[in-house]
């Protein structure tokens, strides 16, 4: 059932393979984030770095969920 939902194809890629792309993203500017707030280049606010992990995590476990759904037969 899980897997049906990781492997449905949404332009040409399946769901997983965008959650994966989305969970890159998402570590690429939570890390930018950290690290131009620590060299004191503060463009974005540094009280969006631990709300950005908290969502990165979040969608971690979800594609983590989805890509194993696919081996393990759910």
């Amino acid at each position: 059932m899980i897997s049906t939902i990781a492997l449905t194809k949404l332009f040409g890629l399946p769901l997983v393979a965008y959650g994966g792309i989305f969970t890159l993203l998402l570590i690429i500017f939570t890390a930018t984030v950290g690290f131009l707030n620590f060299k004191g280049i503060s463009v974005i606010p540094f009280k969006w770095h631990p709300t950005l992990a908290i969502v990165t995590i979040i969608i971690a476990i979800l594609h983590g969920i989805l890509g194993l759904s696919i081996f393990l037969g759910y």
